[in-house]
């Protein structure tokens, strides 16, 4: 886990800086979301190339799959031989698949370890802090091992003035701290840092779970939709993953500080309309057709490379008879 709390402590960086210029964690986590989605734009695009050229090979991958079905290993050169023919990879857009879920796990660190990761506060300082918190009476029980920080940092401001605090951190770091604490509401009074099973099954914190889990189904059934060939080849246990992650996400969103909850909601609605975006430029027909023009213009381009050859033709009937009696004249 040291490497995604090494991660945390990256994007710390820049959730700060965006924190710092916006004065609101809420506003952070969508500007934060937004330069993941600019970072990872290229990657994109490759991915929604290749998923296209897959689509646009579906018929005569179900042709190979019907002529070569008994022989995988055959079916699987073939397969090979189209792909490269086509120009077509279909793992091209795997990165894009697994960074956001490294992205995730850094987030989680960085929001779960504010101080540390996100302000880089010397470590013994914040947990000599946090066994001062723990002493306090009242808060005892509503500290957790892993959100020690967020209880510290919710506090704060009732123990900024204390000598003990005062010679702990330096002025700085005081400063930075105090600023951050008063941060983390959004729509009012909505605290980014409450972690929703605190609050019971029917608190209103429960609403981040539940759009988490509309906000990834919504957006996967909507592509689907628009993707009417992804939908038709999806068979078998496939069509319920749309269903089974989302829910996960969901009960991970209820167990974690809302915060979690939120950046998963703004990244899946970045992602669908990036994803719709994508489909329009980089569709099967528009990748056709770009092949097509390509191939069009390569032909075009290999006939003007074609040398030119002068070959005269054999003079008419009528010159030859012509040339003839002007001979017997002389």
């Amino acid at each position: 886990m040291q490497i995604f709390g090494f991660l945390g402590g990256i994007l710390g960086y820049v959730l700060w800086g965006a924190f710092y210029v916006l004065q609101n964690f809420g506003l952070a986590i969508i500007v934060f979301t937004l330069l993941v989605k600019l970072v990872l734009f290229p990657f994109s695009i490759k991915q929604q190339i290749s998923m296209a050229g897959t689509q646009r090979l579906s018929k005569k991958q179900k042709e190979l799959q019907e002529k070569y079905g008994n022989n995988r290993a055959l079916l699987q050169e073939e397969m090979n031989k189209l792909y490269e023919k086509e120009g077509v990879k279909p793992m091209g857009g795997c990165l894009t698949m697994i960074v956001p879920m490294i992205v995730l796990f850094g987030v989680f660190y960085a929001v779960a370890y504010p101080l540390t990761n996100t302000l880089h506060i010397n470590a013994n300082t914040v947990q000599q802090a946090t066994a001062y918190v723990q002493t306090i009476p009242g808060y005892v029980s509503s500290v957790r091992p892993i959100y020690q920080e967020i209880t510290l940092l919710k506090v704060f401001p009732n123990i900024l003035h204390t000598d003990y605090i005062q010679g702990l951190f330096s002025e700085g770091d005081l400063s930075k701290i105090a600023m951050f604490s008063n941060g983390f509401k959004i729509f009012g009074n909505v605290d980014l840092l409450t972690v929703p099973s605190d609050h019971g099954f029917w608190s209103w914190y429960l609403l981040f779970p539940v759009f988490c889990f509309l906000s990834n189904v919504g957006s996967q059934l909507i592509l689907q939709f628009v993707n009417k060939n992804q939908m038709q080849q999806q068979q078998g246990c496939m069509k319920y993953v749309i269903y089974l992650l989302p829910l996960f996400s969901a009960y991970i969103a209820y167990t974690v500080p809302a915060a979690m909850a939120f950046y998963w909601i703004i990244s899946a609605l970045l992602s669908l309309v990036q994803s719709l975006v994508l489909a329009k430029l980089y569709g099967p027909a528009q990748i056709t057709a770009k092949n097509e023009a390509r191939h069009a213009a390569l032909l075009f381009e290999n006939e003007a490379n074609v040398p030119y050859v002068y070959a005269p033709q054999e003079r008419s009937k009528s010159e030859n008879v012509n040339v003839s009696k002007k001979k017997k004249k002389k």
